[in-house]
């Protein structure tokens, strides 16, 4: 008998904790999914509200000629947007043409040659540069690039220039996004398992050759999302343009040029423009095309990186 209600009350505490637990999971699958919807509504207001306070500027002038001016004068109400569209495609391809060898570079060397100390030694200050806010880098950037730039190496191109502009800029953005993409990298090579290493170099390849036709490959996804977020964060970048580009509304006539990006033409001009309607609406249309642009090439890329996916498997 006594034996019959001890195992009631095992049974019965232990469906109870089963129960708890089953309503826990419960709970953060609502909690989890409600996240996800939050986070899809709150891009879809951002969007939404941007659009709306957009109309003004759009019902007054096309689009496309809006797009294809070169004038920018709010006091003047001519609002062309060419010569800050060409500076921030030249700013966002010079960094990442800079930066991304680098990283890529920097990450392999991390994530299968360096060992022991000087392996953790380096992949801190390269998570320390990561940290680092960008606003530190604009303000080295003025004290040491500019005059380096001015002085140095755009007499080599036979240019003239103060040391701020489209050049400048790119150079400094590379500097700050190169580590970000390091550590994502780095993490893309040492997540994969070491028998794709082991079987490589049983067949004979180099290690070399392991690196370049099996580990790259392998990681090439994770490696891709690395440059996703690199561009997305040199393409929305404010205060580092904002310091070096010079601020001149002109299409840039070569890359040691002063001009403008899309963030820096909101940043510019916002504040002191407020009370003028439609030139605060233009604006703020600069940051729905900031934001749709982000957003399609982030959507044309996931689209890539599964595509990558099925390619590149190793398993």
């Amino acid at each position: 008998m006594v034996t019959t209600d001890t195992d009631s009350l095992r049974n019965h505490a232990r469906s109870s904790r089963l129960g708890r637990r089953l309503l826990a999971e419960r709970y953060s699958s609502y909690w989890l999914t409600a996240a996800g919807y939050l986070a899809v509504a709150l891009f879809a207001g951002i969007t939404l509200l941007l659009f709306y306070r957009s109309l003004p500027i759009l019902s007054e002038y096309p689009l496309s000629s809006m797009l294809a001016s070169a004038n920018w004068d709010p006091a003047s109400n001519e609002f062309g947007f060419l010569p800050a569209i060409v500076g921030t495609v030249y700013v966002t391809a010079l960094s990442m043409a800079m930066g991304i060898p680098i990283a890529l570079g920097a990450a392999i060397y991390i994530a299968e040659y360096a060992e022991g100390r000087t392996k953790t030694l380096v992949a801190a200050l390269i998570d320390v540069l990561a940290a680092i806010p960008s606003v530190i880098f604009g303000l080295v950037a003025l004290i040491v690039v500019v005059p380096f730039i001015s002085s140095y190496v755009a007499p080599v191109f036979s240019e003239s220039t103060v040391g701020v502009g489209i050049f400048t800029v790119s150079l400094v953005m590379a500097i700050v996004v190169t580590p970000f993409m390091t550590s994502l990298a780095v993490e893309s090579l040492e997540s994969l398992p070491d028998e794709l290493r082991e079987t490589s170099l049983g067949v004979g390849a180099t290690k070399f050759e392991t690196i370049r036709s099996v580990l790259l490959r392998a990681a090439g996804p994770g490696i891709f999302s690395a440059i996703l977020l690199g561009f997305g964060r040199v393409f929305g970048a404010t205060i580092v343009p904002a310091l070096l580009i010079g601020g001149q509304t002109q299409i840039p006539t070569s890359i040691f040029s002063t001009g403008q990006t899309l963030p820096t033409l909101i940043v510019n001009d916002f504040g002191e423009l407020m009370s003028l309607p439609l030139t605060q609406s233009a604006l703020i249309f600069v940051g729905l095309m900031l934001v749709v642009v982000v957003w399609l090439f982030n959507f044309g890329a996931m689209l890539v990186q599964r595509r990558l996916k099925r390619r590149w498997q190793y398993r």
